[in-house]
């Protein structure tokens, strides 16, 4: 890539300075593979250095805005590379270009309680939000399809930031707050998953008995916190300890997104602390649903 002439430092700074990111950027991942993240010099009507992400994942290869970091290059460099300093894309500065820089608008969130603003505003307050576009909103036109995959770009970028957290926080799980505390906009993996009957449900109908079968989840957060939510059955089954085909069989593996709860146990067990939640929102485009 070519590298363009800094404002305000010396031939010999900006060649060191790129001798520097070059060395940054070894072992890293091809850019036509994994994207990379830009580094754009002041314009003429941008005092600052800016950060932008380069996605193979966009059609027409658009580059998309993610931050100002500072007006001084060494510092701009700084910040970027501290922040992603375990992604596998590389960091490279480009000079600003408008044609394929300049938003059309399909970053531009049409629904919901964000609507009418950008995602790159939503990934710094809210990025379940984000993340629940990317891979939970489904697309009706091909215009929506894009604004999909730049969600996913997005997405992207926030697994790299929790990265660096992830890597340099301890894995020792921790409770999430203190009893009765909200939590918000909360990122969960499943681990495992506990069918339980419900013996204050179970009856018999008609002569046939029914069964309500409830889900026991355990689940951790990016940094090794572990929590455990209780998915109470909707509907019955007629086996015990059976899930029916109507009701969500959750699984090992499955992000669950959480706009709000409430920390209702919090407890020890085989040296590992747990968080138990109740009054569960589920992220959701125009409503939460409620878990127990």
């Amino acid at each position: 890539m070519a590298e363009p002439r800094l404002p305000g430092i010396s031939e010999q700074e900006t060649a060191l300075l790129y001798t520097k990111l070059n060395k940054y950027n070894q072992g890293r991942a091809s850019f036509k593979e994994a994207g990379a993240y830009l580094v754009v010099p002041p314009q003429a009507e941008k005092s600052s250095y800016t950060l932008w992400l380069y996605s193979p994942l966009t059609e027409r290869q658009t580059i998309l805005y993610i931050c100002d970091l500072s007006t001084d290059v060494h510092i701009a460099l700084r910040i970027a590379s501290t922040m992603l300093y375990y992604s596998r894309r590389c960091i490279f500065i480009v000079p600003y270009n408008e044609k394929r820089m300049r938003s059309n608008g399909d970053d531009l969130i049409f629904f919901g309680k964000y609507r009418g603003h950008f995602l790159h505003e939503i990934l710094k307050i809210d990025p379940a939000y984000v993340s629940w576009i990317a891979y939970k909103f489904t697309p009706r036109i091909p215009k929506q399809e894009r604004f999909v995959k730049i969600a996913q770009a997005y997405h992207s970028v926030h697994l790299d930031l929790m990265l660096r957290r992830a890597k340099e926080t301890p894995r020792a799980s921790n409770y999430l707050g203190e009893l009765g505390e909200r939590v918000n906009n909360l990122q969960l993996k499943v681990l495992r998953i506990r069918l339980e009957d419900d013996p204050y449900k179970t009856r018999v109908n008609g002569g046939i008995p029914q069964f309500f079968v409830k889900q026991i989840l355990t689940l951790t957060d990016i940094h090794g916190n572990l929590v455990v939510i209780v998915v109470p059955p909707q509907f019955p089954s007629s086996e015990s300890g059976k899930l029916p085909g109507r009701e969500h069989a959750y699984r090992p593996g499955e992000i669950v997104y959480i706009a709000s709860a409430r920390v209702s146990r919090k407890y020890e067990s085989y040296g590992k602390r747990y968080t138990r939640l109740s009054h569960v929102k589920l992220a959701n485009l125009q409503h939460t649903s409620n878990l127990s």
